[in-house]
């Protein structure tokens, strides 16, 4: 099987899929790129690939006919990723809940507004060992902006949890942090003979939030055709390790 990437979605590599994008050039994997505003077919009827990754992509662009072949790729061993934001999972104007590609993700998906924005923190928790996050410092959570509320199927594993932090300051100016809620942020699975996972936040700003600045040094990277992003450490080793695993590389 090729081992070449297919990615569309996050508007245009010079704008939000650059991040994405420099990360699997910074670690030599191969892709092709759909933008936003270009229907998926082309690429689906030329190419098979080891991965296809959707982020934030409209289903609008995806024809029937495109499901069907992405379907059967993966039930063949290909792996398939869905990246939150606002028309990824059913969002503002996504509405996968709807397609076909709902019943391979390993997450059920909300038939509304799926959207939650965070305006306090919402710290990452890792809620299990696992090859994705391997030794990444989570003793030390970074935070995201926002995600898409979903519900992990049976028979799949979440890996991370969207903690949310209420922080209030009382009239003598003292903070106070409560641990409230969570909702899956990091879940995998199968379908077929392909690996599955999604990750129900956002690889690019603005709910990507301080985890794109996660990791004590600064990694520059371009893709070709690309905007050039700067990014945390630990940040593109986690999507490295991400897209690695879910095309079948990383164990």
């Amino acid at each position: 099987m090729t081992e070449k990437i297919l990615y569309a979605g996050d508007s245009s590599l010079s704008t939000a899929a650059g991040y994405l994008a420099g990360i699997l050039a910074h670690y030599c994997l191969k892709f092709d790129y759909v933008s936003s505003d270009q229907p998926i077919g082309p690429a689906l009827s030329t190419s098979r690939y080891a991965l296809y990754i959707i982020s934030d992509y409209p289903v609008n662009n995806v024809e029937l006919d495109d499901f069907g072949t992405l379907l059967e790729a993966v039930k063949d061993g290909a792996g398939l990723m869905m990246i939150g934001g606002w028309e990824s999972f059913h969002g503002l104007g996504g509405q996968y809940s709807a397609s076909p590609l709902a019943d391979a993700l390993p997450v059920r998906m909300q038939n509304c507004d799926d959207r939650v924005n965070s305006p306090q923190p919402c710290l990452i928790e890792k809620l299990r060992d696992h090859a994705i996050t391997g030794d990444l410092p989570f003793d030390r959570p970074p935070t995201i902006g926002g995600y898409n509320r979903v519900q992990p199927r049976g028979g799949t594993t979440q890996i991370l949890a969207a903690r949310h932090l209420e922080v209030t300051v009382s009239s003598t100016g003292r903070y106070k942090f409560t641990k409230t809620h969570a909702a899956p942020l990091l879940v995998v699975g199968a379908f077929g003979r392909g690996r599955t996972a999604v990750f129900t936040s956002d690889v690019a700003p603005h709910w990507v939030g301080g985890l794109v600045d996660w990791g004590p040094k600064r990694i520059i990277a371009q893709a070709s055709g690309a905007a050039e992003v700067e990014v945390g450490c630990h940040y593109a080793e986690f999507f490295a390790r991400l897209v690695r695993w879910t095309m079948g590389q990383l164990d």
